[in-house]
Order: C-alpha cells, then sequence, then structure tokens
C-alpha cells in the first residue's frame, strides 16, 4: 500500500495516521507550492487549550513566483524559522508529561533546519521524525525521482504503479477529485482512508500530531493509529 502526500510540517494527525498505514509514502515534491496549505506551517496550541489554536508558519521564498515547485521552495530566514519553532513548541508542550518525547522530536526537528534551506526538506523530515517515533518501517520515495504524466490522477495512478503499488490510500481530500479510470487501468485499489471524528481524532484535521503525542505518548499514539487502521477496514502495515 502506498500514501501519496506533499510534504507537510508537523502534519496533523489524520495525515500522519494515513502514512502510518501504508508500506511506503511516495513524498510529492514536484507539484506547484501553495501558501494556504500546511506545506509550510502547523496549528498548534496550549495543550489544555485547544481552542487557542494558532498558526506556527515557515516564512518561505519562492524563487520563480506562484509557480514555484514545493522542492524548490526556499525558507527566507532559516535560523528565525528554527528559533521561532522551537519557541512555539516548549511553550506550547513543555508541560506536558510527555515532554521528553515531545522534546525528542523537537530536537530532531530542529536538526532539519541545519540540513536544508529547503522547505519541503525540512516538512518532509518533520514527518519522518514523528513516523520514526511511532515505529514506523515504512519507506519514503519522493516522486521527483519517478516517471509521471501530469494530469492528477493519472500522475497519482503512475506514481503508485512504477512503485509497485496494488493499493492507493486515499485521504478525504482525493476522494473528492480522485478518477479511478487511471487507477482501474494500472489495477491499482483506491482504499478510502478516513478517520472517526471524536475521541483520539477530535482535532485531527486542525492540530498538528505534535498536539495528541503530548497527550497520549508515543506508545499511546501508536496503539491509537493501529486502531484506526483496523476501523478503517486496511491491514496494519
Amino acid at each position: 500500500m502506498c500514501a501519496i502526500h506533499q510534504p507537510n510540517f508537523l502534519p496533523r494527525l489524520g495525515t500522519l495516521a494515513k502514512l502510518f498505514a501504508a508500506d511506503y509514502w511516495i513524498v510529492l515534491d514536484d507539484v506547484q507550492f501553495t501558501r494556504r496549505d500546511y506545506q509550510h506551517r502547523a496549528r498548534i496550541a496550549p495543550l489544555d487549550r485547544p481552542d487557542l489554536a494558532h498558526w506556527l508558519s515557515l516564512a518561505t521564498h519562492l524563487p520563480d513566483g506562484r509557480s514555484t515547485l514545493i522542492r524548490d521552495a526556499r525558507l527566507a530566514d532559516p535560523q528565525r524559522s528554527r528559533d521561532r519553532t522551537a519557541q512555539a513548541i516548549r511553550h506550547c508542550y513543555r508541560r506536558s508529561r510527555h515532554w521528553q518525547q515531545v522534546s525528542t522530536v523537537l530536537d530532531q526537528v530542529l536538526e532539519g533546519f541545519t540540513g536544508s534551506d529547503r522547505t519541503g526538506v525540512v516538512a518532509e523530515n518533520s514527518t519522518r521524525v514523528l513516523l520514526d517515533l511511532l515505529g514506523w518501517r515504512g519507506e519514503i520515495i519522493r516522486s521527483s525521482q519517478l516517471q509521471a504524466r501530469r494530469e492528477r490522477s493519472q500522475r497519482l495512478s503512475d506514481l503508485a504503479a512504477v512503485t509497485g503499488a496494488t493499493t492507493y490510500l486515499c485521504g478525504p481530500g482525493g476522494l473528492r477529485y480522485v478518477d479511478h479510470a487511471p487507477f482501474e487501468a494500472a489495477d491499482v485499489l483506491v482504499e478510502p482512508f478516513l478517520t472517526p471524528a471524536d475521541g483520539l481524532w477530535s482535532n485531527s484535521r486542525r492540530l498538528s500530531a505534535l498536539h495528541t503525542l503530548s497527550e497520549l505518548g508515543a506508545t499511546g499514539l501508536a496503539s491509537g493509529l493501529a486502531e484506526t487502521t483496523v476501523l478503517t477496514g486496511i491491514p496494519d502495515s
């Protein structure tokens, strides 16, 4: 099973769950950068006040203007973005009883700022760190390294097929536009990936998964994600 998703900075729980359920994640890095998306920002909130959510954003320069691809977007001020990320995460979650785990994640996310000035790489690293903490054994591949046609659904089906996938995990956003015909032609099953709306998942489409990690710790979060793969009819990966 594969998931195909743009790199997200400190991804939301619903996004993390989809990647966690997949055998591999194809990072969609050769499509247009979108400022109103989650490629360079995340919503965080004080642990005891999820209603006070606010944006943590990475100031990003687009060398080619609006047509800039995700892989080409650059951090406008890497050191400032690093410092703001450290300060914001500590402010919101340092009182968590799982702070040691959150702090470990934060340290590894901050290391990503020193390794690259590309927004997409920093965002991808922030997701990889969370997946690693949860014990994910999957593989990460970048779409820019693969051959695929340009039309949206055709591109996705090509990426799935060329990597040997038999199943494509499709979140609620993709379900609104995906054309099943290219997938059927490639003999790839489109499997909807939908999470519940209550309990663990009440903030899953709004807040970074860091919030739930702060509440439950890595073991509790991993258990919750594993249970969701069963609830949605997706075999554990």
